[in-house]
This record gives C-alpha cells, structure tokens and sequence, in this order.
C-alpha cells in the first residue's frame, strides 16, 4: 500500500505542469558551460535532454528538456537489475541460482559471457556482468528468467511514466520489434538514481544491492569521464569522488545517468543525446559535451 501511495504521487508531482526550463536554478552559475555545449549540439540538429538535481537539498540544478523521452539503449537494464535485486530480497530466488544460456539468448555487441566458455552463472553474477559491461547476453537470460512484464510492472510501481525497458536485446530490430531497447526521461532517470542513493527503491536491501552493481560499472566515456576515476576500479571515493552510474549506446544514441558524490555535495544527473551519427567528428562532438556536463558537475560537487 505504502508503495502504491508513494507512486500515485509522483505521477500527480511528474504531472504538474510547468515551464520549459532551460537554465539552472542555482545561486552559483555552475553550469554555463554545458549550456552552452549542449546548445550547441542541438543547433546542430542533435536532440538533447538533461537533469541533474542536488540530493541533499533536493535542488533542480539542471533541466533541459528533461521531460522529454528519448532512447537511452542500456541505461534500462537497470530496471531488470531492480527486478532481480527485489526478487532476491523476498527469497523468490536465491543470488546463487543457477541460470543456462541458450541459443535464443545469444546476441553480440556488449558483454563477456559470449566470450567465456562457462555455460551458466549463478544470478548474482549475471547482475554483476549486466552492471559492468553492460553484458546482453547476460540481460536476456535474466530477462528470460524474471520476464518482461515483471519488469514493466515493477517500472510502473515506481511512478516512472517516460522510462521503459521496451524489449530484449536483439543483433537486429524488425518491423515487429520494439524500435528501441529502452527509452527514458532524464527527470526520471535523475529521481531514479536519487531514490536508489536514498535508499527508497523498493527497500534499503534492494538499493543497497543495485547500487553495489552499478559500482562495477567499466564505462566512464561519457559524462563521467571528467572524474578522474579508474574505468576498471572505483567502488571506494577516489580524490573525495564517489561514483554510481549506467550508460547507453547505440548508433545515435549517447545516455547517461547516475549519482556523483564529492567533498561538499552529492548529485543525481541523466543526460541523453540522439544524434546523427554520420561521422566521428560528430560523434566525438557529442562525447565532448556530455564530458563539458562531467566538469561542471565535478566543480558543483567539490565547490
């Protein structure tokens, strides 16, 4: 019941209209920079969506577009990565249970499990290969285990109207599939990670669990690249900076979003970019803005 109320109100919040918001609400003007990088990338035709929200204050530091959605490919594997955590925190299945592949279940592109020549893993492990590598092969066998309507239904529980995992990873997408993995406002993306540093998704145990996946997460290309932080290791503050985060890719397609803590403030951000992706130029172009966001977030959080 107490899950219910909570999200009936923040569709109600979520619903209340308001004005397009393309600058920062701030004392200081931290931001300026990204402003103007990202304004940039949408003069040229990209479209871009931003949200970055102090945690402790609960401040909307950034908003650009927020509320639109946009494809954010992996970034919603995190919600299979609630599912699980939750069905692990009431013993539907144990961490330890052990999950087959299976011929449909392969698909390319992102992962290691396709490379290794184990044939099962336990599901904890598989949660940890999602949040890392943002491994396919392993989201669709846990997919297959947990089903996508439960992950639809749980997404709903949450309040989350503009954020979806739409579908299973495929090689390729037919007339009949979903157009895109996932979709997803950065509002909502922001207040997801805000919820799961807070500890209010689902329960403590379930967040806490997700959280400590997301740490192990390998890509820092995008906003996070100006941290400074060790692709490879960063669960512990490095430099008093603490990082949560999942990213998105695909052609046309740059996504991030997570929770950044430094000496003197902690915030929630999502950024998100579809672009025309004809050429390096233009995706490097893209992957300079999102990092312009990363200093601005990393002088707010240290100032």
């Amino acid at each position: 019941m107490v899950e219910i109320t909570r999200a009936r109100e923040r569709r109600e919040r979520l619903r209340t209209p308001r004005a397009p918001q393309h600058a920062g609400t701030g004392e200081h003007e931290n931001f300026s920079a990204t402003f103007a990088a990202l304004g940039r990338l949408a003069y040229e035709g990209a479209r871009v969506s931003a949200s970055a929200v102090d945690l402790a204050s609960g401040k909307t530091l950034l908003a650009i577009d927020d509320r639109i959605v946009l494809p954010t490919a992996s970034i919603g594997k995190i919600l299979l990565l609630i599912e699980v955590s939750a069905r692990i925190t009431r013993r539907e299945f144990s961490g330890y249970g052990i999950l087959d592949k299976t011929p449909p279940d392969a698909v390319g592109d992102s992962g290691i499990w396709q490379h290794l020549q184990a044939p099962s893993l336990p599901i904890a492990d598989l949660a940890s290969l999602v949040a890392s590598t943002s491994d396919n092969l392993a989201t669709n066998v846990l997919l297959r285990e947990v089903g996508l309507a439960a992950v639809r239904s749980r997404t709903e529980s949450l309040g989350l109207m503009r954020t979806a995992l739409l579908d299973l990873v495929r090689d390729s997408r037919g007339p009949d599939d979903a157009p895109q993995l996932s979709v997803g406002s950065t509002t909502e993306l922001t207040w997801l990670f805000g919820a799961l540093a807070r500890n209010e998704v689902v329960d403590a145990l379930t967040s806490q669990r997700v959280l400590g996946w997301l740490s192990l997460n390998c890509d820092l290309s995008m906003v996070a690249s100006a941290f400074g932080l060790d692709p490879l290791a960063h669960r512990g503050a490095d430099h008093s900076t603490l990082l949560v985060n999942k990213t998105g890719t695909d052609a046309g397609v740059r996504a991030e979003a997570g929770a950044v803590r430094g000496s003197s403030r902690s915030v929630a951000y999502a950024v998100s970019i579809q672009f025309n992706d004809d050429s390096l130029a233009a995706r490097l172009r893209v992957l300079e803005g999102m990092r312009t966001v990363g200093t601005d977030l990393l002088e707010y959080i240290h100032q």
